[in-house]
């Protein structure tokens, strides 16, 4: 039972710092909450955004 706690508390940690660089990349908060709990590849979505896509294209991009 706490092994499973432990990767949900390692998860959330993950998500957290991945929502942290998206929104310091430049995604607004809907977005960045998108891509956080996704599998998308988290230096291709702030690659894209520093390239000068959108956030809103590279989202649709991603996605």
């Amino acid at each position: 039972m706490s092994e499973v706690i432990g990767q949900e508390n390692e998860r959330a940690k993950v998500e957290s710092w991945r929502l942290h660089v998206l929104l310091e990349a430049g995604y607004p908060l809907p977005l960045a909450e998108r891509i956080a709990v996704s599998a998308v590849d988290l230096h291709r979505a702030v690659e894209l955004v520093t390239l000068g896509c959108s956030p809103e294209t590279a989202a649709e991009i991603l996605l």
